[in-house]
């Protein structure tokens, strides 16, 4: 139902044996479909030690079918959390991933989410994505200027094919310039697509066409978490969440389907996997269920303003 394209990258972490963490978006998306019950499968990038990681095989437990593509080099970051934000350091920018051949079946998928972590996906990837299938892409995967041993710089947008293709767009405002308007944003997408900001404890927005029947601007806040152990990959589960809900809609319950209701799963989905470290804190349809019926954000609800 959902095929999800882009590289593995490795995390350093001192409180793992390895001294490092599978992660990348395209991981994290493609357990929080899989876990939510979508037919999954994944194209992943990794580099020889990502492609022994423990992580993948948690992927295939739960039922991702992968394409494991070896690559020299994927991506290695540093990242260290602070109360100001998270500094991140590039040790490693990764090398691109071709377009590989796939099985139809995968060809077949309803909807089909790139997510790269470092730029890995070119255009040519437009031209692989069959016409007519529900296109997702995480956008900060682009925005992100990575050279071996300097932090992470942000980069300027640009337009791309794969952009002018989407159905969805979700970006980080972490990975925009400060200041960044989504008014701005919008040129680079089709007139069409919908474009999902979030912006983590201070929740986000969710920026649809005006001839949608849901037009507008759409805010909705954080879900609390108990407790926050890893905050890595809660914008991939996020989005991968609303990519479920294109395919699947009553997932998120009983009831006329909306998108209030749909911003309110991803929230909670979002909340429940910083509480475990890495992706051993994706969950289960059922976690976001009992999760989403705690109590919804604070405020969600459509404005008329889209800075």
């Amino acid at each position: 139902e959902v095929l999800h394209v882009g590289s593995a990258s490795r995390d350093l972490a001192a409180d793992d044996p390895r001294g490092w963490r599978l992660g990348g978006g395209v991981a994290y998306a493609a357990l929080t479909t899989a876990r939510l019950g979508l037919g999954t499968a994944a194209v992943i990038g990794a580099d020889p030690l990502a492609a022994t990681a423990a992580e993948l095989d948690l992927l295939r437990r739960y039922g991702v079918q992968l394409r494991v593509v070896p690559l020299a080099e994927s991506p290695v970051f540093r990242n260290v959390e602070a109360a100001a934000g998270r500094s991140q350091t590039c040790l490693a920018p990764g090398h691109r991933l071709p377009v590989v051949d796939l099985p139809a079946a995968w060809l077949a998928s309803t909807a089909w989410s790139l997510v790269p972590v470092a730029g890995e996906l070119g255009d040519e990837w437009a031209t692989a994505v069959p016409q007519g299938v529900f296109l997702a892409l995480g956008w900060q995967g682009w925005l992100r200027n990575l050279v071996a041993g300097r932090l992470v710089a942000r980069r300027s947008p640009e337009r791309s094919e794969l952009l002018a293709r989407a159905d969805l767009v979700g970006v980080s405002r972490h990975d925009l310039a400060p200041g960044a308007r989504i008014a701005d944003l919008r040129p680079f997408l089709r007139p069409d697509a919908g474009l999902l900001v979030t912006d983590g404890e201070r929740g986000g927005r969710l920026v649809r066409p005006a001839g949608d029947t849901a037009g507008g601007t759409w805010r909705y806040a954080a879900h609390p978490a108990d407790a926050e152990v890893d905050p890595t990959g809660a914008g991939d589960t996020f989005l991968g969440t609303l990519v479920a809900l294109s395919v699947r809609p009553a997932l998120a319950g009983g009831g006329k389907p909306s998108v209030g209701r749909d911003l309110a799963f991803a929230a909670a989905a979002a909340s429940l996997v910083i509480e475990g470290p890495g992706l051993l804190g994706v969950p289960d349809r059922a976690a976001v269920v009992t999760r989403s019926r705690r109590g919804e954000p604070g405020w969600l609800e459509p404005s008329g303003t889209d800075d």
